[in-house]
This record gives structure tokens, C-alpha cells and sequence, in this order.
């Protein structure tokens, strides 16, 4: 009786909180709306999962929702946005300053897979297939914004002599973007059933070793052993 009890009044009190009886900050519910439905897409996919389920947890009504959006497709970029700036704020807490070219690189793609691999991948296919110009939109602006960091490291690396100097600087966080969206994004390598790590292991530190002088090589053992 007392359970039943308590969740009339929590259903209650959430209408009522919703209703405009206690002023809510806009902006802030606005974030709720969007944080909560980052966390319903990561776990249900997009497809299949309708605004109402997005907001479930927050007990608030779609026609909250459609004050602040424009449609679920409008919800779902912002989603992304919020997604790929808490990816990004991940990565530059890793602490890859004090560390060479080659660590802070092997460093810096290891924890960025580890990171992302626990998404649900029907996520990720839902999004590269039913909104993949959505997807390239905001990539372009997570890798414009987050790829220069890469560029100084490996220029930093040439010049220290860890990478070879006949490369071209630029083109290698393109390249080692392309892979590590073919392991996260796509499941194209699922049928191997490897583990986050022994894929990185086959596909981007594949391709590092291939870009690394002696001295560049002896680093990548190094990390290898410890």
C-alpha cells in the first residue's frame, strides 16, 4: 500500500512540475531533454524509438519536446552534438601532454575505442543508414575541431624523428579516422569477434607501425610490453 502510495505522488508531483506551477528554466529543461534522449538512442537505436520513448524517464509530454525541436530528426542532431563534445572532452582528459608522439597517439586512439566500443551498435547503424548526411554533418565538426590535436602530434613526431618525414602530416588523422570509424561505427569487422583492443591491434597500430621510423618502432614495443 505504501509503495503504491509513494509512486501516485511521484507521478503527481512530476505533472506538476511540469505543468508551469514551478517555474522550470527553459534552457535547462531543453539540456534534460536532450541528455535524457542521448541516453534512450545509445541504448534503443533511432529507428524504431519514438519521441515519447525518448522522454520516458523524464515524465514530460512530446508536445514539451516539440516546443524545443522541430521534429525527432532536429532532437537526434543535437543528441549527436552533445555526444561527440563529451567524446571529445573524454579524450582531452586522457593526459597525453607529457608523453611522446607515439605514445600520446597509441594513447589517445586506445582509450577513444575503448570509450566508444560500449555503444550500442544498432545506434550506429541506424544512424549511417538512415541519417548518414546527419552524421556527416556533425563528424565534420568533431573532427575539424578535434583532428588538429592529431596533426600537432604527428608533426611533432616527424620532427623528432619517431615518424617517417616523407609523409604527409595532414593526411594521417584522415586515415586513422577512417579506420577507427570502420571499427566503431559500422560492423563490418563483428564477424571476427575480436575484442576492442585486438582490433586496434590489427587495424590502426597496424597502420602506425607502418608510419614510424626505428626509433618510432622501439616506442610502439615498448608499449606493446608494458
Amino acid at each position: 500500500m505504501e509503495n503504491i502510495f509513494i509512486q501516485i505522488f511521484s507521478v503527481s508531483l512530476r505533472k506538476i512540475f511540469h505543468s508551469g506551477y514551478f517555474p522550470i528554466n527553459q534552457m535547462e529543461l531543453r539540456d534534460q531533454v536532450i541528455a535524457t534522449s542521448l541516453r534512450q538512442f545509445l541504448k534503443y537505436g533511432i529507428k524504431k524509438v519514438t519521441v515519447g520513448k525518448l522522454i520516458e524517464p523524464m515524465g514530460i509530454s512530446t508536445k514539451t519536446v516539440y516546443k524545443h525541436f522541430g521534429n525527432k530528426e532536429d532532437l537526434l542532431k543535437h543528441c549527436l552534438l552533445l555526444h561527440y563534445s563529451e567524446l571529445a572532452k573524454q579524450y582531452n582528459n586522457i593526459g597525453i601532454e607529457n608523453k611522446n608522439p607515439v605514445a600520446a597517439i597509441c594513447e589517445l586512439w586506445h582509450n577513444a575505442i575503448n570509450l566508444d566500443f560500449g555503444v550500442n551498435h544498432l545506434f550506429y547503424h541506424d544512424l549511417n543508414y538512415y541519417y548518414p548526411q546527419l552524421q556527416d554533418a556533425v563528424l565534420r565538426k568533431f573532427f575539424k575541431k578535434n583532428f588538429s590535436e592529431v596533426h600537432h602530434i604527428v608533426v611533432s613526431g616527424i620532427e623528432q624523428g619517431y615518424f617517417r618525414d616523407d609523409i604527409v602530416a595532414e593526411i594521417i588523422p584522415e586515415v586513422i579516422g577512417v579506420l577507427y570509424s570502420s571499427i566503431t561505427r559500422t560492423g563490418q569487422f563483428k564477424k571476427f569477434k575480436l575484442s576492442a583492443t585486438d582490433l586496434m591491434h590489427n587495424t590502426i597500430d597496424a597502420y602506425l607501425r607502418g608510419i614510424c621510423t626505428e626509433k618510432g618502432l622501439k616506442e610502439i614495443k615498448k608499449i606493446t610490453k608494458s
